[in-house]
């Protein structure tokens, strides 16, 4: 038996095989409204592992990339392997704090959130723009050369692009994706290449959705072939000569292909590549990183593993083939994507150098793959997990709680993390806390927000970058709390344009500020929104009358028994037509409420810091090496707080001067820290904050460090920019 096709076989019978052996899956279920059994998981043995491989099955390291690849930075994250590392080291742990503003670039064609990675070509700096343009601007002044704008509202090159340097009568080009089209540029003058698909521009397979379109990720080159991962879902190879469709992997499995009948039913958005990809360029190997099937928290309506969602997918450049794959999170409930990029790297086991592949996830896992065989480097543990209360749910048995690597995050919020920043804040917290579901993967419940960490991270879609000689991992993380409300949605809204009945009317007097104008909650109040299936009027009495945790009581003086009556027709839809009961035959009908993060009274995250960190992995050992803050509120600063962290969208990088650069937190600032310590060396601020990794490179023998500097992803989306702000050493070459 083949290796690939052995490990394949053997990640396929884990989380699957485990499902169909020990909890109810779709064909013992006499219609779709069933309740698992809670105490038949509980019987279920605590934790399953996966073996990890012995070192001598490991694949030796060849050698490659070469020192030379990292001298440029011609593809977003740096190189096809995403290390997102630079052998430049002028810039240096010693001269660092002699860093000034070289230039500052504005597009000045509006103001939006820039998401993507710069690349330099040669000594033009090439970016996406605000304003839906892809421009060539001057790297050494910040002067811009060229601009060009594709047809159409989609954002080009929205999370990557890459230059390819030509093959003998093949012009060089620079591509990106901008909606269904992918793009090729000529990078001295930004025209089309106008062999390239039809004048410049080959269109995608699949259909574009919103404004991003079908592809946002950057995409990899292996030879003449650019693999492009899609935003829906889908990953294609095209001839980067041409424009031509060589091959599709399909990463929701088509009928009869491997993985089909993980779906009982397979949806037309899943498994999507939105974060990015790598490529072992000596190999010919692609990695994909997955995100979960969708819609996010409900997972009726496609019962199954969902194979190949929260998956690492190692595909045959030439043709597309699936060689491996390794899922972290069967049937994701909790929008849990593996959420960055893959990284390459070589790391040494029992004295041997072996080449690896490895990926952080939302969850805070960092998972380790032989980059051939996919097969694990450390044991990874799987834990029971909770089953779910939701009619109609088949919920995993199992779910990942490895042990190696250390987590740099975590998702179970308890009682121990509520903030004690301030009394105030600590009772706000604790009194919400208890309106609220916790647990181990607890599945989402009706009438209640399921309150974990990470739900946007963990990693980040920024990205992680590698050390291509000690093998440490360097991981920007965020430990925020979120509030997933699920709930019944198989009524209609309500009609505007009909009378309002005497019920509405008292429901948006003492109601609505609460749990919002279409009852679907703000926050900790939960989604009044199919509130018959889940409570009596005697439940909703009682507690209208006495309060419940964060809901105060309403005695007769604020609300009086008649109006309370009349607010109950309204809640329980008996005051306008009822709509038809759905069929047990079919499936029940859930929606969520929206992203809420949980924040104290202040607007700060209602846990105890560091609510945002920056961290060091030892691929060699799994162990975290050192943990620091990342960021900070400078009025929290101000009263004597020690560093918080924020959250951030950031991501790092890594150069040969010792010197991680890191941007994407609150308080729209770049810094440097020393790898070997975490210790923070430098700050630079910026005009709004660097939402994506900077990018480092020389031009005339100085070197720069770049951010893109236009806006958060934090909450305040009216704090938006245009700019990209250069940094370097006053002189070339400047030692103090």
């Amino acid at each position: 038996m083949k290796p690939a096709f052995a490990l394949s076989l053997l990640l396929a019978i884990t989380a699957g095989a485990l499902r169909a052996a020990e909890s109810p899956g779709p064909a013992t279920l006499p219609n779709y409204w069933a309740v698992e059994d809670a105490r038949a998981r509980d019987k279920l043995p605590l934790y399953r592992t996966l073996p990890a491989a012995k070192t001598e099955e490991l694949t030796p390291a060849n050698g490659y990339p070469k020192p030379s690849t990292f001298l440029t930075w011609q593809r977003s994250r740096g190189d096809n392997g995403g290390r997102a590392y630079s052998a430049l080291d002028q810039i240096n742990r010693q001269n660092v704090t002699h860093l000034q503003v070289a230039w500052i670039y504005h597009s000045g064609d509006g103001k939006n959130n820039i998401q993507c990675n710069p690349i330099i070509v040669r000594d033009l700096m090439i970016v996406p723009t605000p304003g839906h343009c892809v421009v060539g601007v001057d790297a050494a002044t910040g002067q811009e050369r060229w601009r060009f704008k594709p047809e159409g509202q989609s954002r080009p090159a929205f999370r990557g692009l890459i230059y390819w340097p030509g093959n003998g009568p093949q012009a060089e080009r620079v591509l990106f994706c901008a909606g269904e089209y992918l793009y090729a540029l000529n990078p001295a003058n930004g025209q089309p290449v106008l062999a390239f698909g039809q004048a410049g521009r080959a269109l995608l397979p699949g259909r574009p959705q919103g404004e991003f379109g079908a592809a946002t990720a950057g995409p990899a080159i292996f030879k003449n072939i650019l693999v492009v991962p899609g935003f829906e879902k889908d990953v294609w190879g095209l001839d980067v000569a041409s424009g031509a469709l060589l091959w599709t992997f399909h990463t929701v499995p088509h009928p009869g292909e491997f993985g089909y009948d993980t779906w009982d039913h397979v949806e037309s958005y899943a498994a999507n590549d939105w974060t990015g990809m790598a490529m072992d360029e000596q190999r010919g190997i692609a990695y994909i990183a997955t995100g979960g099937p969708k819609p996010n928290f409900i997972g009726v309506t496609h019962h199954g593993d969902n194979l190949f969602a929260n998956c690492l997918i190692a595909l045959d450049a030439h043709t597309g083939k699936r060689l491996w794959h390794f899922q972290e999170i069967p049937h994701d409930l909790w929008d849990r994507d593996m959420s960055a990029p893959p990284n390459l790297a070589t790391i040494t086991r029992e004295g041997k150098r072996v080449d690896v592949v490895a990926v952080a996830t939302k969850n805070g896992d960092t998972i380790v793959l032989d980059r051939v065989t996919g097969k694990l480097v450390f044991p990874f543990r799987m834990r029971r997990a909770p089953a779910s209360d939701l009619p109609g749910e088949v919920s995993a048995p199992y779910q990942p709680d490895p042990e190696l690597p250390e987590r740099f995050a975590k998702m179970e919020f308890t009682a121990a993390d509520l903030t004690d920043r301030t009394p105030e804040a600590a009772a706000f917290a604790s009194n919400r806390f208890a309106s609220v579901t916790t647990g181990f993967f607890r599945p989402p419940s009706l009438g209640h927000p399921n309150l974990y960490f990470g739900m946007d991270g963990g990693a980040e879609w920024s990205g992680c970058c590698v050390n291509p000689a000690t093998g440490r991992m360097y991981i920007a993380a965020n430990h925020v709390g979120w509030m997933i409300s699920v709930f019944r949605d198989d009524e209609p809204p309500d009609d505007g344009s009909a009378p309002k009945t005497a019920g509405r009317k008292v429901y948006e007097a003492a109601c609505q500020s609460c749990h919002g104008s279409e009852r679907l909650g703000l926050g900790v109040a939960p989604p009044l929104r199919g509130l018959r299936f889940r409570l009596t009027d005697a439940d909703i009495i009682r507690q209208v009358r006495q309060g419940k945790n964060g809901m105060p009581a309403f005695p007769t003086a604020l609300l009086s028994d008649t109006n309370l009556h009349l607010l109950l027709d309204y809640l329980q839809l008996r005051d306008r037509p009822v709509p038809v009961t759905t069929a047990k035959t079919a499936r029940p009908q859930y929606n969520f409420t929206g992203y809420p993060r949980f924040l104290d009274n202040e607007g700060y995250p209602a846990n105890k810091p560091p609510w945002g960190t920056l961290n060091c992995l030892d691929l060699n050992t799994g162990r975290l090496v050192w943990t620091v803050p990342l960021g900070e509120y400078p009025e929290l600063a101000a009263q004597g707080v020690p560093k918080t962290g924020t959250e951030n969208y950031g991501g790092a990088i890594l150069t040969a001067g010792g010197l991680l650069f890191c941007a994407g937190t609150r308080d729209a600032k770049i810094r440097a820290f020393d790898e070997a310590t975490g210790a923070e060396l430098w700050s630079g601020k910026l005009p709004w904050v660097g939402i994506a990794p900077p990018a480092t490179y020389e031009v005339k023998g100085r070197q720069y460090v770049v951010i893109t500097a236009t806006g958060n992803k934090l909450g305040q989306a009216s704090e938006y920019g245009d700019a990209w702000v250069a940094f370097a050493l006053p002189t070339a070459g400047t030692k103090k």
